[in-house]
Parts: C-alpha cells; sequence; structure tokens
C-alpha cells in the first residue's frame, strides 16, 4: 500500500488490509453465487433475462382413484396417463393412493417416470385364468380360437403359451393384448409370431407382468406397491413374466419399490444393463425375488431385502460387474443369492443372508470352467444360520469356478440354526481367497474337498 494513502484516510496499513480483504470476499460472494461448476454465473430466472429457453420442463401428470387430472381405478387409468406423457416426450405420472385393479399390464415408455405415494399406492393384479385353444393358430394370424372365453375381455392382457419340452421355462410365448371377442375367437393387437398348436397343449391365459416393457430405455419406478395376487393367479416362469418384466431395457431406477405375491418372479429384467435398485423389496414371490437375467450388466442393489421367495436374488447367464450392497437376503425356501453360468466379477458387500431354506450364497456348478462363474467377490457380510429345512451351507462353492474372494465375513450358526458347514469348496474348484473371515457355531467351519495340488489361497 502507497503511504499517502493510509495517511489520507486516517486508517492503518493494517485497517486498510482488513477492508481490501472484506470487499473482496465481498464481490466473489456475489460472483460465486448461482455460479455453475464452470466458474460461470447461473441463468436467472427465465422472466428476467434475455437468454433463450433452452431447458425443456416435463409435465407432471396426476391420476387418482377421486381426484387428481384423471379419475379411475384400473390399468386404463395408469395407462392414459403414461401415454399421454409419452406424446409429449416424457414426464412425471404420479399416482395417489389407492388400490388399482389391473386387468392388463402396464407398458411404459422412454423417459417416464412413475411415482406413487408408497405403501398406500397398489396396483393389484387381477384373478386369472385359463383355457385350451381349440383350433390350432399359426405364427401369421391376430387371433385364436378358445375353448371359453369366460374372464377375457377387450383391453385386457393375455398370455399364448405353447410346450417345446419338458421344462417350465420350454414354452413358446406371446404377450398381448386383446382388441374383440367373437363368440369364441379373441382378437389380438399384434401376431401370433409362433405356432400355438392343440398338440402342444396351447393356452391362452390372463397371465401378464404389472410393469412391462420392450427395448424402452431411460424410466424410473418409486414409491409404488406391486401386488401380484399369487393365490388367485397361474403359476409363470420368470423368463416370461413377474410383478416387473423389462427386456432390452437399459438404464432404469427402482426406488422404494414393493413386489410381492406374483406367482413368479418379483423384479426380471432380460438382456438390460444398468438397472438399479435402491431400498426395494421382494417379498413372498413363488420364484426368484430380484431375477438379473442373461447378458445384463452392471446391475446394482443398494439397501434392497429379499425375503419369502424361492431364491432372494439369482443371476441368470452371464451377468457381470453388479453390485449388492447393504441387502438382507432372508427366510428364501432355497438360497439367499445364487450365482452360475458366466456370472463375473460381482460384489456382495455388507449384506445379511440368513435363515435361507438350503444355502446362502451358491455359486453354481456348470458345464465346464468358461461357463462357471469367476471373479466374485463376498465382502463384510453376514451368512448366518442358512438350512432351516435341512442341514445347510452358508456359502457353497461349485463346480469349476475359481478366483473367487470371501473377506472379512462372519459365517455363524446359531444355537437354533441348522448351518452344517460354514464354507464349501467343491472338487473341482480353482482358486478361492478366503481373508479375515470369522467362524462361530458352524459344524463344520470350511469344507475344503480340493485335492492339496490345488488348496493353497
Amino acid at each position: 500500500m502507497h503511504p499517502e494513502y493510509a495517511q489520507g484516510s486516517g486508517k492503518s496499513p493494517a485497517m486498510w488490509a482488513v477492508c481490501v480483504a472484506g470487499i473482496c470476499l465481498a464481490i466473489c460472494g456475489q460472483a460465486t453465487e448461482g455460479q455453475d461448476d464452470r466458474g460461470l454465473v447461473g441463468t436467472p430466472k427465465a422472466a428476467d433475462s434475455n437468454r433463450p429457453m433452452r431447458n425443456k420442463q416435463t409435465l407432471v401428470f396426476t391420476v387418482g382413484r377421486t381426484g387428481g387430472d384423471l379419475q379411475g381405478s384400473d390399468d386404463r387409468l395408469i395407462q392414459a396417463g403414461v401415454d399421454y406423457l409419452h406424446r409429449l416426450g416424457g414426464g412425471t405420472l404420479r399416482i395417489l393412493p389407492g388400490v388399482y385393479e389391473l386387468r392388463n399390464a402396464i407398458y411404459l415408455h422412454p423417459r417416464i417416470t412413475l411415482s406413487g405415494s408408497g405403501e398406500k399406492t397398489v396396483l393389484r393384479k387381477s384373478n386369472s385364468t385359463v383355457t385350451k385353444l381349440s383350433r390350432d393358430s399359426d405364427w401369421y394370424e391376430y387371433g385364436v380360437e378358445v375353448g371359453d372365453p369366460a374372464g377375457f375381455v377387450p383391453g385386457g392382457g393375455i398370455m399364448l403359451r405353447s410346450s417345446t419340452g419338458p421344462g417350465e421355462w420350454q414354452y413358446d410365448v406371446l404377450r398381448a393384448t386383446i382388441t374383440a371377442i367373437e363368440g369364441n375367437v379373441l382378437f389380438l393387437d399384434r401376431l401370433t409370431e409362433k405356432n400355438f398348436w392343440i398338440r402342444n397343449n396351447a393356452t391362452a391365459a390372463t397371465l401378464f407382468p404389472i410393469l412391462t416393457a420392450e427395448d424402452v430405455d431411460n424410466v424410473q419406478i418409486e414409491d409404488l406397491v406391486l401386488d401380484g395376487n399369487r393365490d388367485n393367479n397361474e403359476h409363470i416362469n420368470g423368463n416370461f413374466a413377474g410383478a416387473v418384466f423389462i427386456q432390452g431395457c437399459n438404464r432404469w431406477r427402482f426406488r422404494n419399490v414393493v413386489a410381492r405375491d406374483y406367482n413368479g418372479d418379483g423384479f426380471s429384467f432380460q438382456v438390460c444393463d444398468d438397472v438399479q435398485f435402491h431400498n426395494c423389496k421382494a417379498l413372498h414371490n413363488a420364484d426368484l425375488g430380484f431375477h438379473p437375467g442373461s447378458g445384463s450388466q452392471r446391475p446394482v442393489f443398494r439397501n434392497c431385502e429379499a425375503r419369502g421367495n424361492s431364491q432372494g436374488i439369482f443371476f441368470c447367464w452371464a451377468v457381470s460387474d453388479g453390485l449388492v450392497e447393504d441387502c438382507t437376503l432372508s427366510q428364501n425356501s432355497r438360497y439367499g443369492i445364487s450365482i452360475g453360468h458366466r456370472d463375473t466379477d460381482n460384489t456382495i458387500r455388507n449384506c445379511t443372508i440368513e435363515r435361507n431354506d438350503e444355502v446362502g450364497i451358491l455359486l453354481r456348478g456348470e458345464a465346464g470352467e468358461f461357463r462357471c462363474g469367476h471373479r466374485n467377490r463376498i465382502e463384510s457380510c453376514v451368512v448366518r444360520d442358512n438350512g432351516t429345512e435341512k442341514p445347510g451351507i452358508g456359502i457353497d462353492i461349485q463346480g469349476s469356478t475359481h478366483d473367487i474372494t470371501v473377506r472379512d465375513t462372519r459365517v455363524e450358526n446359531t444355537a437354533n440354526g441348522r448351518q452344517a458347514v460354514g464354507i464349501r469348496i467343491g472338487d473341482q474348484a480353482g482358486q478361492v481367497f478366503l481373508q479375515g473371515n470369522t467362524y462361530e457355531g458352524c459344524p463344520t467351519t470350511i469344507e475344503d474337498l480340493r485335492s492339496p495340488a490345488i488348496k493353497p489361497q
């Protein structure tokens, strides 16, 4: 500071320094407020600026049983809202509290957010009916003739099935919507695409997912209950339907969604990348709670619960780079988590896997080393009391699986537990790394069936 400035103002150099610093802070504070990450001043309100309005705003549309922009109590109401927003390029559909009875699936579109009111918003599947086809239907037709059309309605969902083998997944399947009924003929909104022949036990049923889509990206589902009405519905394999069934869909987000009592899978997604679940629950579904299906990459499950299903989380074929974190997999009638056919490089972290009827975490034996699930990690988990129905296993590593890491995990069997073996390593398994784990109460802590030549870990 120049001496005369201090003398002319009557302030000491130290006081001037404080003043200058204060002015700088004030200016900096004004300049940085509202700045974006490039250091530029944020855009003023639209009405206060001559800047172009380039940020698209999406519509929020509300439906309800007695309130909202549209009123109703079934799938047509919700589908109308979804389709309306789709015409506008996307948006948020808010579903007010109530139970909505569905006679068809809700078909989602890109850039849609489906938002309910938590446990107060319930989408409930209607009772199912099934009948045999009374006339062969070939792959190029828009209708089928059935033995009994009772229970089918125009606008309702329909599933055609024709057996191709002995397994419950060995079917030709068509999911469609009925457009008209003439006598015993049900007309469809799409071609049959497959042959549905009487000799192959072809049937028509009012089976459908609650939420579904094919080749649709960027969807968010939040704060909903999906009720499958299990006691009044026929069973359907999770490769064809579920409370949620999506295929070829990427970047979906599920938050605070409950899938319960579906006579099949809770959440099934096939060949879908970057699907995430946060605070979701799969409860008392007949088959798989969460089913990351074939080829799905980078699925994420955080703070989720799977309870009372056949299996909690089932990694299907070639599901890689997934994360299961802070989840509870409990009281499922077979396995807590199952990993197998080319399911590689997945991490299970900070989870509780307990009181499942057979095995806590199963790494399935597959046909040959190439098809096994390698390089999976189990970290900082609690694996407890698995084997409710028979002497069980905490972690079972089968087949030619290799490079499995189990670290900092507590494997325990309480006084009432039936987890006979903490960790079992099959005789064909390769490298397994056990690091920093604790064992308590298991009659056998580690059962290693490999030959001594490949046991070092």
